[in-house]
């Protein structure tokens, strides 16, 4: 039996493209099947449009606040239009160079849309009257948005794929959902001049992280004029002839746009996966065993297909997984990876001020967890970053267990999200603080507060009270 690639990958997304140049850098045969261009979600409608989005809001804010550096200078009108040209700079030039990564490894491109078959002869992928055989199978179609049965209709009712395409910003949105991708909206909208209703069922925002950090994320949002309802379901909504009418919590809330930011869910529709005998939980995530390897032999899934944090970058992992998985399984390489645990996987919310995790929390860390905070008031980088006169609201968190390894570092500030990567060398190698006690930070930098934590929790505080 012959098998004209040694692996097809169904989705060219950060998990199926990462699998796809790390599959060919060992020496397999590559198809990359997607009727979507390269780069998937997250390069075309999600991480990276999102964060040029929020570098442009930042811009704006601090524009607004600039004479309190001494700095004179006018805030104009914001330009939707040229923002938007922008953010499709951005994406294009990433665009192109993945394209051409993906061209000079020798990767064979399917841009079709496809489908698992699996028979006598082995699993596939389907495209029109064609079947690409292979002697694995990846699976990496990501997730669609979730709109609860909301009319979405691009217009008054959007998804954030819409929200990013947007030429006219509202004078009112509605945001409903308070978790990473909601909050970035709000924070962003805010600081382009939008008025932000931001609506959460639960008690709290962003309710993976500490809660002590998501009160100060809340707190923010408030003073810079977002109304947080929390515990406020969204009963109805529609679209009007002049905006959109959301019931909240039997109010009657009028809006200009309504963003239903609630979440996603796997892409495992239409996609003849039970068909194929690949199981598909309640949840529509596809089960796999501790190798992502499906029900059916051959066959593997990766990145939001699979339950767990839906993160880009754990798509990377996922897929450069798979490609030393199947290059070890197919004796192209000697090396048995290892997948990295959900745990090790660093997060981050974008908004303004930025969150960003890995570990567990205090609370998962247990009763006896030792925990620091060190404020950032504390810190001469971040009293620079701040307007005069602005409140500091940033604050590191460690968690070690009793005596033990750090397991948690949990960060909230402006620009935060540039020390996770230390955090997460901090987690993964399962360092004590005695360990990394001796790492000389530069100074002026916010790196200087995970070292303040560290020698906190060391026993041995510096710029800290005892």
């Amino acid at each position: 039996m012959t098998h004209p690639f040694d692996v097809a990958i169904l989705g060219a997304g950060s998990a199926g493209y990462a699998c796809a140049l790390r599959a060919a850098q060992l020496g397999l045969s590559v198809a990359l099947i997607d009727d979507t261009p390269l780069g998937g979600t997250c390069l075309h409608r999600g991480c990276i449009p999102t964060k040029a989005w929020l570098q442009a809001a930042k811009v704006r804010r601090t524009v607004a606040k600039a004479a309190s550096f001494g700095i004179g200078a006018t805030l104009g009108d914001t330009d939707p239009a040229a923002l938007l040209a922008y953010t499709d700079g951005v994406v294009g030039q990433l665009h192109r160079g993945l394209e051409g990564l993906i061209a000079q490894r020798g990767i064979t491109v399917i841009r079709e849309r496809g489908t698992l078959v699996a028979d006598d002869r082995g699993p596939g992928i389907e495209t029109g009257a064609t079947v690409h055989r292979a002697r694995a199978v990846v699976l990496a179609t990501g997730a669609v948005p979730v709109t609860l049965g909301l009319p979405v209709d691009g217009a008054r009712i959007l998804t954030s794929a819409d929200a990013l395409r947007l030429t006219a910003l509202p004078e009112r949105a509605v945001v409903l959902g308070g978790g990473v991708i909601g909050v970035e909206f709000a924070s962003l909208w805010a600081d382009l001049g939008v008025h932000v209703t931001l609506v959460e069922a639960m008690d709290r925002l962003v309710p993976t992280e500490e809660p002590g950090h998501s009160r100060i994320l809340a707190r923010a949002l408030k003073g810079r004029g977002v109304d947080v309802r929390l515990g406020a379901p969204v009963d109805t909504a529609e679209a009007t002839d002049d905006g959109v009418s959301v019931q909240i919590g039997g109010e009657t809330v009028a809006a200009d746009a309504l963003l239903v930011a609630v979440g996603r869910r796997p892409a495992t529709g239409d996609l003849g996966l039970e068909g194929a005998g690949v199981a598909v939980s309640d949840s529509g995530h596809v089960v796999v065993d501790g190798q992502l390897q499906t029900t059916l032999k051959g066959v593997f899934a990766a990145g939001d297909l699979v339950a767990g944090p839906q993160l880009a970058h754990r798509g990377y992992a996922h897929g450069l997984f798979l490609a030393e998985r199947i290059a070890h399984l197919q004796g192209r390489s000697g090396e048995r990876p290892t997948l990295p645990r959900d745990a090790d996987i660093p997060r981050v919310t974008y908004s303004s001020p930025q969150l960003a995790s890995v570990g567990l929390t205090a609370d998962q860390a247990g009763p006896d967890a030792e925990v620091v905070d060190y404020h950032l008031t504390g810190n001469g980088r971040a009293q620079i970053l701040r307007a005069p006169g602005e409140r500091e609201t940033g604050v590191v968190r460690l968690v070690r267990r009793p005596g033990g390894e750090i397991v948690g570092v949990h960060l909230v500030g402006d620009d935060v999200a540039e020390l996770i990567g230390e955090a997460a060398l901090l987690v993964g190698w399962q360092a004590t603080p005695d360990d990394v006690a001796g790492i000389v930070h530069a100074h002026p930098t916010l790196g200087e507060a995970i070292a303040e934590a560290n020698w906190a929790l060391a026993g041995r505080p510096l710029h800290m009270h005892g």
